[in-house]
């Protein structure tokens, strides 16, 4: 259970209120986004469990019991066949035990058997025991699917793990971009309020300061179409408020009846990201590499693939042990007889119409092109990741700029409103500090929005917290 920051309080019965951090915390630990990426890493973490099982020994034991009550061809000694009413009860126990041999595609195993025969007609009773047999099975040309499996599915777990935490951070970076509309909108309010209120302001005292001539008609219609305009900039921003909650209500995992308000932050670290180190940590961490390594392996396992079907193919089986039958149990496990059996399968294609040379050609130019994508994916993501750390190292100084102009922006509406109530400015000057105070404050948000969304994106890439100098090490949720 995460445990959030005290910033993180119950306003009202129904309010929470947020920072950045806690609806990353929140969003990390219930949002359908994070459902879905803990689902998606279960997922791969049993796939590579039952892989991994396919190297260890199994043990299994069957038995296939029936009743066979019927008329049945029967070949005769000389070689003729009679219809004959069969009724018969079978029964038998098998206990095998199998082990996969990675280096050469087979299996060994050993197994020991019992069968029992109930003749009714004849009221006879017949065992048939092995005790011990062991045998080994493979395709001595065909392809190891038990080899190429243990080249791709580590490499797979691996990217798997990868996309896991970077799929973390990306919800992080995505919680960022919900925040920050979520503070935009709440903001657009409460400017449209604010504007709202002020233009009030300044028509009620125009109305008596035109009653007794001191500003003109053109003036005062000014004034009272900015009345309206804030009036209903005010209804659309509410309106607007009420669509970006309920989107980030959704995003979050909340209850549709919870109200939420933002503490929005006024400063970022301040710090650099070293290019050289952030591209090795890419590398090191992301799961784009380890992306590219299976799609490679996988193409190789494919070109094995073809080339195993386009040749000679042999089957080789091999068993030996002990047997024997027997009125009863005890002397069906009586002087044991040795049993061997061996059986080689030859298949070789002579003519298939250059199916099969087809098949390793079309293997091979897919591989060539897998190599191409490979190679310029890399690149592609080197590059990536050299623009983000440019972005960001630059984002810091425009989230000061952006605060200095806010604050700046604001001193001058101030200084305007008072200049144009002591009849000194006009309302064009007074209108044009407005729309720069509400764009100093836009801008602000903007640059804070994508500080936040780049940092972020960097640690999903980098997997590496580049304030504090430490590996992001996530629990998986896997026992």
């Amino acid at each position: 259970m995460w445990m959030f920051s005290q910033s993180m309080v119950a306003a009202e019965a129904d309010t929470l209120v947020l920072n950045l951090q806690d609806a990353i915390r929140l969003a990390q630990q219930q949002s359908p986004s994070a459902q879905r990426a803990r689902n998606t890493f279960l997922s791969a973490y049993w796939h590579y469990r039952y892989y991994r099982a396919n190297y260890l020994p199994s043990v299994t034991l069957s038995s296939s019991p029936y009743i066979n009550k019927e008329m049945n061809k029967i070949t005769q000694s000389d070689g003729t066949a009679m219809f004959i009413q069969q009724d018969q009860f079978g029964a038998d126990l098998t206990l095998k035990v199998n082990q996969n041999i990675s280096w050469t595609g087979g299996s060994f195993f050993l197994k020991s058997s019992l069968n029992r025969l109930d003749e009714f007609q004849n009221k006879t009773t017949a065992y048939s025991s092995q005790p011990l047999v062991m045998g080994y099975e493979q395709s001595l040309f065909g392809y190891n699917s038990l080899k190429w499996d243990k080249r791709i599915e580590p490499i797979r777990y691996r990217e798997a793990k990868k996309q896991y935490a970077e799929a973390l951070e990306i919800i992080s970076a995505t919680t960022c971009n919900h925040f920050f509309s979520l503070t935009s909108a709440q903001t657009e309010l409460d400017m449209a309020r604010q504007n709202f209120a002020s233009a009030d302001t300044l028509y009620s005292m125009a109305l008596g300061r035109y009653k007794i001539g001191t500003i003109t008609e053109n003036e005062m219609l000014q004034l009272e179409i900015n009345r309206l305009n804030e009036e209903t900039n005010v209804m659309d921003a509410e309106v607007n408020l009420k669509e970006v909650l309920q989107s980030v209500r959704s995003f979050l995992g909340l209850e549709q009846e919870v109200e939420l308000r933002l503490n929005i932050p006024d400063s970022v670290p301040q710090f650099e990201v070293p290019l050289a180190p952030a591209i090795e940590l890419a590398m090191q961490h992301s799961p784009d590499p380890e992306y590219y390594r299976r799609i490679i392996k996988e193409s190789e396992s494919n070109l094995s693939y073809a080339k195993a079907n386009a040749g000679l193919k042999a089957d080789l089986y091999v068993q030996f042990g002990l047997s024997q039958t027997g009125r009863d149990i005890s002397s069906s496990y009586s002087n044991l007889m040795h049993q061997e059996y061996a059986s080689i399968s030859l298949s070789l294609p002579i003519l298939d119409w250059g199916r099969g040379r087809g098949q390793v050609k079309v293997a091979k130019s897919q591989l060539a092109l897998t190599h191409t994508q490979a190679e310029q994916g890399m690149n592609d993501f080197s590059q990536n990741v050299q623009k983000l750390v440019l972005q960001f190292n630059m984002q810091a100084r425009k989230v000061h700029i952006a605060s200095l102009t806010d604050r700046r922006a604001a001193q001058r509406h101030s200084v305007a409103k008072r200049l144009y109530v002591m009849g000194r400015s006009s309302i064009l000057d007074l209108n044009a500090a407005v729309n720069e105070k509400n764009a100093a404050k836009r801008n602000f948000i903007n640059t804070l929005r994508t500080y936040w969304s780049l940092y972020y994106t960097l640690r999903s890439m980098t997997a590496y917290d580049f304030e504090r100098n430490i590996a992001l090490t996530e629990e998986l949720p896997v026992n």
